[in-house]
């Protein structure tokens, strides 16, 4: 009898470990949803095209927002000084990858956090801002895509000069309180001398500036402008475009939303690459990979969008063969 109530016993105990085996659901707690933090140094609207290639590059990498990732957002364009706050606020909230878009919020999340993984989009120079050691390896805990814009600035040159017959003086709209701003100016001068080309310092900080430092380039007899990317200049395009037409200056900017919103013409990477190759990033250290050891990429793929409409307002005809290898028009 006693034999027989052991047996019983010792085969419930058995049924009773294996149940517990087989719900460890019951037994252990529920994995942590990820938890993005997206800071922008730029406002929501002149951020979207890039946003939406992020989400979508989360997709196609298996996240979808709100059922298996979180994401807390951020956009300052008005006070680029809030970035650090924004970043600490983020931060605070536990999240796993902080995103950063453009070189403002990138040095801004680098300051705020050693620790916490960093990938930056709508970055100019990682090196010189600060960022990361090298590209092949980063280093700290900030890794991403670079826009390459100082890189391309000759090529941008060179395509204004081919558009406007017998150009020598070129305004260049940057700001000195920009660390991506401050690399596409530099990066001017060796190919506008090569091009025997006079470039005018155009600073602008603010929007409110805008309107005085396209005066004092007509002044210094600019008949054309490139336009740097940053911040202020990235959340002000339409009326950048708008001074620059009633002041009869063609322009080049550096991404293919300027031209979009009235800058004559545009050459650079897109956003949608941008956008999914973040993404990209974003799923890797989120499986577990090191942003010190992913190395930072650089686009390979550009397009020129030329618009047609400005143009017009110029009273200005684009050259055929400008013409000719536009990847886009505007019309």
């Amino acid at each position: 009898m006693r034999r027989a109530f052991a047996f019983r016993l010792h085969l419930l105990l058995a049924m009773l470990l294996a149940l517990a085996c087989a719900s460890p659901a019951h037994a252990q707690p529920g994995k942590k949803m990820p938890r993005l933090g997206y800071l922008a140094a730029v406002s929501a609207t002149a951020d979207a095209p890039r946003l939406e290639a992020f989400r979508r590059g989360l997709r196609e990498q298996g996240y979808v927002e709100g059922r298996n990732i979180q994401i807390e957002y951020r956009h300052e364009s008005q006070d680029l000084s809030r970035l650090t706050a924004h970043a600490a606020e983020l931060l605070a909230m536990d999240i796993d990858v902080l995103v950063a878009v453009t070189s403002n919020a990138a040095v801004a999340a680098k300051k705020s956090t050693s620790t916490v993984p960093i990938v930056f989009m709508g970055v100019t120079d990682p090196i010189s801002a600060g960022l990361a050691e090298s590209l092949a390896r980063p280093g700290g805990n900030a890794t991403g895509i670079t826009n390459v814009a100082a890189i391309l600035t000759g090529k941008r040159l060179e395509l204004l000069k081919e558009t406007v017959p017998g150009l020598v003086h070129v305004a260049v709209l940057w700001d000195p309180k920009a660390p991506g701003s401050i690399p596409q100016w530099e990066a001017s001068q060796a190919p506008a001398r090569t091009l025997g080309l006079t470039l005018h310092s155009m600073t602008a900080s603010s929007p409110d500036d805008y309107a005085t430092a396209f005066k004092a380039a007509l002044k210094a007899g600019s008949t054309a402008a490139w336009i740097t990317l940053n911040p202020v200049a990235n959340s002000n395009q339409k009326l950048i475009a708008e001074l620059a037409i009633e002041n009869r200056l063609p322009t080049i900017c550096a991404r293919a939303d300027y031209a979009e919103n009235g800058c004559l013409m545009a050459y650079g990477p897109g956003y949608d690459t941008e956008g999914k190759d973040g993404a990209r990033y974003v799923d890797r250290i989120l499986k577990g990979a090191r942003p010190s050891d992913l190395p930072i990429e650089q686009p390979t793929k550009f397009e020129l969008i030329i618009n047609l409409k400005t143009a017009k307002r110029l009273g200005f005809a684009v050259p055929r063969p400008v013409l000719n290898r536009a990847d886009r028009i505007v019309q």
